[in-house]
């Protein structure tokens, strides 16, 4: 037991701790922005990296509208008397309390997923509770990767390629939201090759792999993994960056996974799924992004940008086959429409031409953002009493 007050440890965008609360209440709230659906079959998911972001929204929208049953995966650490839970320990604690209340059949496992011994942890579970699976969700972040059969650590690193990459960002050290500049150097060779064995298809292709050795690959299988294109304002530091390298690989692995004949034998399907821009603990500490999603959260207002709930939500309904796949020409699952229509992008590159200017048209934007990421942590949150002691130890959910 941990009963105590917390006060919230920030500086700019970093956040040191969590409040299980209020983290409780984001994905009450988001649970609740889901339109439940009823019926149907009950299939079974295997969610990798399930305790943020997209895999997150992808939980809980599979959950509420589909009934998934399965397993989901997150590496978390637990409150240590000094410092609170991950915002995500405590986020699968209210996932799993939904779960509960509402019937449903899904367990949660803390563990490396990108471990042999995390494999096998998880993969015995479903194969004891649940047998062949139906999906699986790839959607790991991680700072660095741990190679099952060298021992070799490597870390993904935020760089551009061939060329220095100066732009503006957003500051949020003084009081006020301010414009700041940055300057990066490129990355290596060998950096952007490490960064591609954390942040590629790799371990993917490893999860598939295992799955079949399993025999826990179900007729018509599918799999999906995230990625993300985003606008040619960011494109040096993400998508022509040692970043975008690592999501090259992941779509070529996807190629090479859709005529695998793992998944030939069980008539399956691959595919990377592009997402549209969000606020997430990975995508507020890549330079410049947070300008920009505050321009574009700027040009299109409260209705015009998409959570990642209501494109997992999309999402669904394509791969259930309830909407038919909105496939490009690469055979990428398209969700960032909305954000890269050319009259949105038009208006947020005129705000990037000058941003000084633009972030004193986007003030509302820039609050916007760093409350969203507030929220990430579980502080802000409305009608959460950060004033009164909280139990900050919370069990992880064990498996029933």
């Amino acid at each position: 037991m941990s009963v105590r007050q917390i006060e919230p440890k920030q500086r700019g965008f970093l956040i040191v701790n969590s409040h299980p609360t209020g983290a409780a209440a984001t994905v009450r709230r988001t649970w609740q922005e889901i339109p439940s659906q009823a019926g149907g079959r009950r299939p079974v998911v295997l969610v990798l990296g399930h305790s943020a972001g997209y895999g997150l929204a992808a939980l809980l929208a599979g959950l509420r509208r589909h009934g998934i049953r399965g397993v989901g995966v997150a590496f978390e650490g637990a409150d240590n008397g000094r410092r609170t839970a991950t915002a995500g320990w405590y986020r699968t604690a209210a996932v799993a309390d939904l779960v509960q209340e509402n019937g449903g059949d899904f367990d949660f496992v803390n563990a490396d997923a990108f471990s042999d011994e995390g494999k096998k942890q998880v993969l015995d579970l479903v194969e004891e509770r649940y047998g062949p699976v139906d999906y699986l969700i790839y959607s790991l972040a991680a700072p660095r990767r741990t190679d099952p059969a060298t021992g070799t650590v490597h870390h993904s690193v935020i760089k551009p390629r061939g060329t220095a990459y100066e732009a503006p960002a957003l500051d949020f050290s003084g009081s006020a939201p301010a414009v700041s500049r940055i300057r990066l150097e490129p990355g290596t060779e060998e950096e952007k090759q490490a960064t591609i064995e954390v942040m590629g298809g790799t371990d993917w292709a490893l999860w598939v792999a295992a799955l079949a050795e399993r025999s826990l690959i179900a007729p018509g299988f599918t799999t999906v993994a995230l990625t993300y294109v985003g606008s040619e304002v960011t494109a040096p530091v993400y998508r022509q960056g040692t970043i975008g390298a690592a999501k090259e690989h992941l779509e070529a692995t996807a190629r090479e996974l859709a005529s695998s004949p793992e998944l030939a034998l069980a008539d399956g399907r691959a595919f990377t799924v592009v997402a549209g821009a969000a606020v997430t603990q990975a995508s507020s500490a890549i330079p410049s992004i947070a300008l920009y999603t505050t321009f574009l959260r700027t040009v299109l207002g409260d209705g015009g940008f998409h959570s990642p709930a209501d494109q997992a939500v999309e999402l669904w309904e394509q791969l259930e086959g309830r909407a038919p796949l909105a496939l490009d020409d690469q055979g990428r699952i398209r969700l960032d429409g909305w954000e890269l229509d050319d009259t949105v992008q038009q208006r947020v590159r005129e705000l990037w031409a000058d941003p000084d200017q633009g972030l004193r048209t986007a003030r509302g934007g820039a609050d916007w953002f760093m409350g969203q990421v507030r929220e990430l942590y579980g502080w802000g949150v409305d009608g959460v009493d950060y004033g009164s002691a909280v139990e900050a130890d919370l069990p992880w959910p064990t498996s029933r």
